[in-house]
C-alpha cells in the first residue's frame, strides 16, 4: 500500500493544523497518511514510506532546529531515500517572515537525498504557507497540496 508520512514541528498549533489538513487532502486520494511530530519520528521510519512530507514554522527565514536534527540525522540514509517523494510547508508570523525560503531549505535537503519534488503553477507554488493560524486561503492550499501529493505519489509509486 502507498504510504506518506507528514512530519512537523509546532509550538503554537499553526504547523500542527497545517499537517494534518494536508494529511486529510492526501487521505481524500485513497493514500494512507501517518501525521507525526517530529519528537516522535525515528530517523529510521523514513525508509518505510513512498512519500515524506515535512512542515515547520520559520525561524530566522529557516526551518526549526528540531526539523534540521531530523536532516542531520538521515545523512546515514544519503541514497536510500533517492526516489521517494517529497514536499515541504511552512508557517510565520507575518507577511514578509521567510516562509519561501524555509520551505526552499527543506525542499534542497530532500533533492541532495535524490527525492523527487513536485511544483504546483497555481497557488503557493513551493508549498502551502499560513502567517499566524491558517485561514481560509491556506487550509484550500493544504488540501490542494495534500490531494496533489497524493496522486504524485500513487501514480510513480512502485
Amino acid at each position: 500500500m502507498t504510504k506518506v508520512l507528514v512530519i512537523y514541528y509546532s509550538r503554537s498549533g499553526n504547523t500542527k493544523k497545517m499537517a494534518e489538513t494536508i494529511a486529510k487532502g492526501i487521505k481524500k486520494e485513497g493514500v494512507e497518511a501517518d501525521v507525526k511530530d517530529v519528537k516522535d519520528v525515528n530517523v529510521d521510519e523514513l525508509l518505510k514510506f513512498n512519500g515524506i512530507v515535512i512542515g515547520s514554522p520559520t525561524y530566522y527565514g529557516t526551518m526549526a532546529a528540531e526539523i534540521k536534527k531530523l536532516f542531520d540525522n538521515s545523512v546515514k540514509f544519503h541514497g536510500k531515500l533517492d526516489g521517494k517523494f517529497g514536499a515541504a510547508f511552512a508557517s510565520s508570523a507575518n507577511i514578509a517572515g521567510g516562509n519561501e525560503t524555509t520551505i526552499l531549505d527543506i525542499l534542497n535537503a530532500m533533492l541532495i537525498h535524490g527525492m523527487i519534488i513536485q511544483g504546483d503553477c497555481q497557488g503557493d507554488h513551493y508549498g502551502p504557507v499560513a502567517i499566524g493560524s491558517p485561514d481560509d486561503r491556506s487550509i484550500k492550499e493544504c488540501l490542494r497540496m495534500g490531494a496533489r501529493f497524493a496522486k504524485l505519489v500513487k501514480k510513480c509509486a512502485v
